[in-house]
């Protein structure tokens, strides 16, 4: 089992827990990983982290593709995996139709055929083998459409970049599970449960069927979010889950078009996801939040003392999971995961 730690985004202020990251190199744990929403962005705090680690590797979970153009991706991701040491691990997903149009300011379109056509941009830039031109549905380069000069030319990158990068997208619907295991080399779950796997094996097996057969489970990735939160008082400790599971579950997204609320629902809470939704959107947040099932934290979480975390490991060392995505600011819980993991 690979650990990887959460440094996530900023809240109003910006900073970073170096200690503890500093503390997750140091035990073993494999990558860090920053996050963006419309705060924050991603790579300016694992820059950060870059400098100030040695063999940790980087990734982000996610870059979102809306706000960049793949050319510009595969630029900053070349730069900083050569700055790094090549210790890059490039996530990318899509976000949701709330950001991506109320904040970034373009259509969300159809973030199945963006995301196939973007990975394929950004790999033939780290190739360098041609100049690049991608003529699809999503992305033209060199542009020929309304307003073009007609002077753009395919071009390759200066920065020789490292074709091996991973790529890593964040999906958590059938389709993007299978478009995942058919393109990327792992994929980041916001949350899951270890015993559910049948949510994940049936999509992926289509998406390496679609590869042609050289992928698997042994060589694709599959890397959830994980919240860790250690303390002896196990309501305490399931606080911030649920918090953080009614916003997803109600709040991020619109009634008719909120994944982490279909998610919910096919991990087996239909009805509670409903009423979640119900209630958030209302305005009564304290209610969704009590709504929140403790077997449902209880699944997707580690939570309560170190015994019973130690417990819940099980499932997942059972589980076809090779990497864990471990959110928390506790010192001490990176240092008992270490030892019981790693």
């Amino acid at each position: 089992m690979r650990l990887g730690l959460v440094s996530g985004y900023s809240g109003a202020a910006m900073g970073l827990p170096m200690d503890t990251i500093l503390e997750a190199e140091k035990v073993g744990f494999d990558s860090v990983w920053t996050a963006e929403a419309y705060g924050s962005d991603a790579i300016v705090p694992l820059s950060w982290i870059a400098a100030l680690t040695k063999k940790i590797r980087l990734g982000t979970g996610i870059m979102q593709m809306p706000g960049r153009t793949p050319a510009m991706t595969a630029m900053t991701a070349m730069t900083i995996d050569a700055l790094s040491g090549g210790r890059f691990i490039l996530g990318i997903g899509p976000s949701g139709p709330q950001v991506v149009e109320g904040w970034h300011g373009v259509p969300y379109g159809k973030p199945l055929q963006r995301t196939r056509e973007y990975i394929d941009i950004v790999r033939k830039i780290l190739a360098r083998e041609v100049p690049v031109e991608h003529h699809g549905k999503e992305y033209d380069i060199p542009y020929t459409g309304p307003g073009a000069t007609g002077f753009g030319k395919p071009l390759k990158s200066i920065l020789h970049g490292r074709k091996d990068m991973e790529i890593y997208t964040a999906s958590i619907s059938p389709k993007g599970i299978a478009l995942a295991a058919e393109i990327a080399a792992g994929v980041i779950p916001v949350w899951m449960n270890p015993e559910r796997w049948d949510i994940w094996e049936k999509p992926a097996k289509e998406g390496f069927a679609k590869a042609g057969g050289a992928k698997s489970f042994d060589n694709f990735d599959v890397a959830p979010f994980v919240t860790c939160v250690m303390g002896s008082d196990l309501e305490k400790c399931r606080m911030p889950v649920k918090g953080m599971m009614a916003l997803y579950i109600g709040g991020m997204g619109a009634r008719g078009k909120n994944f982490y609320n279909d998610y919910a629902k096919r991990l087996g809470y239909e009805e509670v996801a409903v009423k979640i939704q119900d209630l958030y959107l209302a305005g009564k947040k304290a209610e969704a939040i009590a709504l929140v099932p403790d077997k449902l934290v209880d699944e997707v979480a580690l939570v309560g003392n170190r015994e019973r975390i130690g417990d819940r490991l099980k499932a997942w060392k059972a589980s076809p999971v090779k990497t864990m995505l471990i959110g928390t600011g506790d010192i001490n819980a990176v240092r008992a995961l270490a030892e019981m993991c790693l």
